[in-house]
């Protein structure tokens, strides 16, 4: 693999340009990852490939290794590691609350306390989440309550 930069003062916007000779899991999972950074994720579903703005996602949940994502109308999958999404959507208002769960804080409707310290989300579409004690103290003091 070979990378060039080119400087141009003149560039008026970010060209990303990749030439190959097949279009590879590899390069399609580099090629989501530079999506991710405009906040934008590639998912699945049926076969096809979306772009999803990440504004759109309500939360993310890893099943059997598979990670899905839900927004308000559709359940995506995506090729990324739960982690994965967590680093690269950290700065955007993903938390997580579990090891297998990532939770946008924007859609938070409410929180309540459950047994053991742990605590229920309950998201914007209506889906009750536990945050576990794990991760129960931080997301209070993100969301600045106690």
């Amino acid at each position: 693999m070979k990378i060039e930069i080119h400087v141009d003062e003149n560039a008026e916007d970010l060209l990303i340009s990749v030439t190959c000779r097949q279009l590879t899991p590899e390069i399609e999972k580099m090629l989501a990852s530079l999506r991710m950074m405009e906040h934008q994720l590639t998912v699945r579903k049926n076969g096809e490939i979306y772009f999803l703005d990440a504004a759109k996602v309500i939360y993310m949940e890893s099943v059997e290794r598979k990670c899905f994502v839900y927004t308000t109308e559709e359940i995506y999958e995506s090729d990324f590691k739960l982690y994965e999404l967590e680093q690269q959507l950290e700065t955007c208002g993903f938390f997580r609350v579990s090891r297998s769960c990532l939770i946008h804080l924007k859609s938070i409707r409410s929180l309540k306390a459950d047994i053991n310290r742990r605590v229920r989300v309950t998201m914007s579409n209506g889906e009750q989440i536990i945050a576990s004690r794990q991760y129960a103290d931080a997301l209070k003091r993100r969301l600045g309550v106690r």
